[in-house]
């Protein structure tokens, strides 16, 4: 489900297109692989807030700080990563 948001708030074919990569591999890897797919969402989700800072769009970026909360929030209490693995500060 968090990995929809993502895909939701991409705002580029590109994006899209590696964050639909990370519901597939979230659905069909591993469970083990999972800790992997949430930093690769992680560093997606922050690019994406980036970018979107870069050309002044206020709008997207507080969508996709709020989708890159929730992914870090739920890497952390699933246990799939630490707060220094998340690397992001949690968004109020």
């Amino acid at each position: 489900m968090l990995l929809a948001h993502l895909q939701a708030v991409a705002n580029t074919e590109a994006a899209q297109r590696d964050a639909w990569s990370l519901r597939r591999a979230a659905e069909t890897e591993p469970i083990p692989a999972l800790g992997s797919v949430t930093v690769r969402a992680l560093a997606l989700a922050d690019g994406l807030c980036w970018d979107s800072l870069n050309r002044g769009d206020t709008v997207a970026f507080t969508r996709q700080a709020a989708v890159c909360d929730e992914l870090r929030e739920f890497g952390v209490c699933a246990g799939l990563l630490d707060e220094a693995q998340a690397g992001l500060p949690s968004v109020p």
